[in-house]
């Protein structure tokens, strides 16, 4: 990015990357300085269609003060819903008024990053869609970014707020099922294989370059916008990214768990553009403290764990298993979950909730934006469950087992692999 604004800050009060961490802001000439809950934030919103719509309903409740997006079309239809916001097609026009206080971006993958970095560097609270970035190098500088200018962040994983997930939380660290040692995961959601891009003309209401952002060029093509653009590795990373930090997420909430130590995937043959169909990926965990090393296997695209209970007969389409000690098991969807052998646990006693049930995903940013509270999939918790989520594309990518050094960055293995873990922009474009 060219642009770099002021890093002074606007809320007597923001977050730290950390929940439970707080700060003292400094003022700005960005935003207000001081806001009580009883007021409404001023927000930005960057992509008002399709999921970004769906976020946008979710602010709604406070000012929409400005809109962008790079389709026309979908930008005058918001416009005419928040008649008061000033458009713009490109979000750095957007970051330069004076009066937003935080920014909800729902642009596809390729373009979080440098949207993220540039409304927290220019001191606004950012709430960011999942994956919270494309690349893992990315990742990693957002979490930092939002370190250094202690804004409140959240990342779109909305299934984090549901009750279902806090439950299954407290069971598992309260021991229900004993030490997890082992996890398995699944989405039967299939991407790839839609056919190679095929080159055509621009559509008049469009801003392609805009849409492009820091990716190097591609020619249009109608199978990218406005919603498939997932299928390809220039803009996505298929089923493993749509997805892991929804599913993931359950994983990493409850056990406590960050960087694997090595990584291997499976799956069909490579192709350079478009996404595998199907793989399966092994993530090993160290131990952290008391808590024993843990295995996170995933399946996606119709694959699934070898368990009798994760069979399409007894279970959803999408899950999640905990293997615990002496044959117990718990296993949970996004709406539900049991506790394994049901006969086993009769007349169990969950434990009292310890993890209060949210206001709503955005509902707890807005009230953290205005207070300083802690928000629970911030950017630091969220960057790295994106980077693990990665790191199993990027396994996939070289055929290879990975040992993983998460502090340096870098595959200690497999030098080849740095040209998917590293961003590379194209000129004009920085983060």
């Amino acid at each position: 990015m060219k642009n770099h604004f002021s890093r002074r800050q606007f809320i007597a009060k923001g977050s730290a990357a950390t929940a439970g961490l707080f700060f003292i802001g400094k003022s700005s000439s960005f935003g207000r300085n001081k806001i009580s809950p009883s007021e409404k934030l001023n927000i930005g919103v960057i992509g008002v269609e399709h999921r970004a719509a769906e976020d946008l309903k979710g602010v709604a409740s406070q000012n929409i003060v400005a809109l962008c997006d790079i389709n026309d079309t979908y930008l005058e239809g918001a416009a005419k819903k928040y008649p008061g916001a000033k458009t713009y097609s490109d979000f750095r026009k957007l970051l330069e008024q004076k009066d937003i206080d935080a920014v909800v971006i729902g642009t596809p993958d390729h373009t979080h990053a440098v949207a993220t970095v540039a409304a927290l560097r220019s001191g606004r609270h950012v709430y960011c869609e999942k994956p919270l970035t494309h690349t893992i190098s990315e990742a990693r500088i957002v979490a930092e970014t939002t370190k250094k200018y202690k804004r409140v962040t959240q990342m779109g994983n909305q299934i984090h707020a549901s009750n279902n997930y806090r439950r299954v939380v407290e069971l598992i660290q309260s021991g229900a099922i004993g030490e997890v040692r082992e996890v398995h995961v699944w989405v039967d959601a299939v991407y790839g294989n839609i056919g190679k891009p095929v080159p055509g003309p621009v559509p008049a209401n469009v801003h392609y370059d805009l849409w492009l952002g820091p990716i190097e060029p591609h020619p249009y093509c109608p199978k990218y916008l406005p919603v498939t653009w997932r299928n390809y590795w220039a803009f996505g990373g298929g089923t493993m990214t749509d997805f892991c930090c929804h599913h993931m997420d359950l994983s990493h909430w409850a056990l406590d768990l960050r960087a694997p130590l090595t990584v291997e995937a499976q799956g069909p043959a490579l192709d350079a553009i478009e996404v595998p169909t199907w793989m399966i990926v092994e993530f090993n965990y160290p131990a952290r403290g008391s808590k024993p090393p843990v295995k996170l296997v995933w399946y996606q695209g119709g694959k699934r764990p070898p368990f009798p209970e994760c069979s399409r007969e007894s279970w959803n389409d999408n899950g999640t298993l905990f293997i615990g000690e002496n044959g117990k098991k718990l296993q949970s969807s996004y709406g539900n979950h049991r506790l394994l052998p049901e006969a086993g646990f009769a007349g169990f006693t969950p434990p009292q909730p310890f993890i209060p049930n949210s206001i709503g995903h955005h509902e707890e940013w807005i009230l953290a934006c205005k207070t300083g509270g802690p928000t629970t999939s911030n950017f630091d918790y969220a960057g790295a469950l994106t980077e693990a989520g990665l790191l199993g594309n990027v396994a996939f990518r070289v055929g290879k087992k990975i040992e993983w050094d998460s502090k340096k960055l870098r595959a200690k293995n497999c030098p080849e692999a740095d040209q998917y873990i590293q961003h590379q922009y194209r000129k004009g474009w920085k983060i």
